[in-house]
């Protein structure tokens, strides 16, 4: 099972460049408990850059370049399938 329903769609986010970037993140309910990967502009965010971590559902971006800017969807997916997020815009300036 896997609900349609997010618990918490990130929301837009604004920073500086070289400022540290939080989305945030809650998957729907699921069986099992799903897990999250991140997009950006459709493509999935390598989180082995060391500037990224994913934790619990949150997208940290440290140093954010403005090549960091752009659209994120937060992906739930358990082996029943996946859902996609509202999207959230990431602003550099």
């Amino acid at each position: 099972v896997l609900r349609d329903d997010f618990r918490q769609n990130p929301t837009d986010v604004v920073v500086a460049a070289g400022e540290p970037a939080i989305l945030e993140c809650q998957p729907p309910r699921g069986h099992p408990e799903p897990t999250i990967y991140w997009k950006k502009d459709k493509v999935r965010v390598d989180d082995r850059e060391e500037r990224i971590s994913i934790r619990g559902g949150k997208l940290m971006i440290s140093n954010t370049r403005k090549s960091d800017a752009g659209m994120y969807t937060c992906v739930g997916t358990n082996m029943v399938g996946e859902r996609d997020s509202d999207p959230a815009e990431l602003t550099v300036f």
